[in-house]
């Protein structure tokens, strides 16, 4: 079993998390354009953390993360699984590979993909919130993310299912999802749907223990 969510008091939790994301929104690491910023999340007693892959165009400026049109179709995913988006943006704290809108891709469909440089230069960003957060749930959102915490696995071998990972924060239940772009056909494919249903289904169940555990020692 995973280790319970972080055990510090809610307070402690909170300050610990504003320290970080004070340093993430300083971060300027990759000597982006000024108005490229890090993207950080809001939550302050998170019961999961949802990794993303980057930022896009829509939060170029330091707005809120899955801003635009694949945070759209996230959050409609996320509903199925019994969470609306501001409780979704309440209980999951939205971190990613990397924290900066990487800039389109060359070939013009959709976002560039951060190079194996940036992803390094990033990586400790992440690294601390598993070790403040310790969430007993991780959702990983596409390939990069999923990548992070399962390897270089097939989706149809990933997705639908819970794993057992241990990271820098101890032990946590991953629960992966395809990325909700819609760039990759991945998703069209009936039998591809359905582990996505599956996913949503195993996530409400978790979300919902993790609730009840929450509320049990308030």
């Amino acid at each position: 079993m995973p280790r319970p969510r972080n055990a510090r008091a809610p307070f402690a939790l909170a300050r610990a998390l504003d320290a970080h994301c004070e340093r993430l929104g300083a971060c300027r690491r990759c000597a982006n354009a000024p108005d490229v910023m890090p993207i950080v999340s809001l939550a302050r007693a998170p019961r999961a953390m949802l990794v993303g892959q980057a930022p896009g165009n829509t939060e170029i400026g330091g707005g809120r993360p899955f801003a635009g049109r694949a945070g759209k179709t996230l959050f409609k995913w996320l509903e199925r699984a019994g969470l609306d988006e501001p409780t979704a943006r309440e209980w999951l704290y939205i971190s990613a590979i990397t924290r900066c809108y990487p800039g389109p891709h060359p070939g013009g469909r959709g976002d560039r993909v951060p190079s194996p440089a940036e992803r390094a230069r990033c990586g400790d960003w992440l690294a601390d919130e598993l070790n403040i957060i310790r969430p007993g749930v991780i959702i990983p959102i596409g390939r990069l993310a999923i990548d992070r915490f399962l390897g270089p696995l097939p989706l149809n071998e990933v997705v639908g299912r819970e794993h057992d990972v241990e990271h820098e924060g101890g032990r946590s239940v991953v629960i992966p999802l395809p990325h909700p772009s819609g760039a990759s056909s991945w998703i069209h494919v009936p039998e591809h749907r359905a582990l996505l249903d599956r996913s949503l289904d195993l996530l409400g169940n978790r979300l919902g223990l993790l609730n009840m555990k929450t509320r049990s020692v308030a």
